[in-house]
């Protein structure tokens, strides 16, 4: 009776190979590289919608493109409201300046006038030294005050027309001979205060 192939073999010295490792002896926490459960398919992700996500890109894009506009908006109003503001306080220094040059030469008070003419301005009881003359002038709307700095100064009323002009507001006092009688019981003639009166 022959001997098969194998018997010969190690009857000449081979050995049989050892047997390939059981899943069983391998070396604790050594995991195939893609662990599956039996009877169970490889987890799947989601495939993504690129419409969706190409709409959701479009929406943050114009979102913001919007805040920059609106933040670029905001920015050049500051930048031309502070302009304005620049414009207008230089403006005011200068009208400032030429009202006081105006009134340097043009202010008809005179050092040693010893009437004082009261006139409401400002909500208080103000008043300015005149002569008889400069008195019955400003009575007939002929003179006019104008303030400044404290200081009241009478002047014709081409000069008040153009102090009014660059600094509104700054004209204390012009009286208008044609205006009529107010509707108090202080309109009736008993009570009408002469021109000339001083007080």
């Amino acid at each position: 009776m022959s001997d098969s192939l194998k018997d010969q073999l190690l009857k000449l010295g081979f050995k049989s190979a050892p047997p390939p490792p059981r899943p069983s002896q391998k070396a604790k926490g050594e995991q195939h590289p893609n662990p599956q459960r039996p009877g169970k398919s490889p987890h799947r992700q989601k495939p993504s919608d690129p419409a969706r996500k190409d709409r959701r890109s479009r929406e943050e894009i114009d979102l913001a493109r919007a805040y920059a506009i609106r933040a670029q908006k905001e920015k050049d109003e500051r930048i031309s409201a502070e302009k304005q503001r620049q414009e207008e306080a230089r403006i005011r220094r200068e009208n400032k300046a030429k009202l006081l040059e105006l009134l340097g030469r043009a202010s008809l008070n005179v050092a040693e006038a010893e009437i004082a003419r009261h006139f409401e301005y400002g909500g208080r009881i103000r008043r300015v030294y005149v002569t008889p003359e400069q008195l019955r002038a400003v009575n007939a709307g002929e003179l006019a005050v104008v303030q400044h700095a404290g200081r009241y100064c009478l002047v014709t009323l081409k000069d008040a027309d153009t102090a009014q002009h660059w600094m509104p507001g700054c004209l204390a006092l012009k009286v208008d001979p044609n205006a009529p009688p107010g509707d108090t019981d202080y309109s009736d003639p008993q009570f009408q205060v002469p021109d000339d009166l001083v007080w």
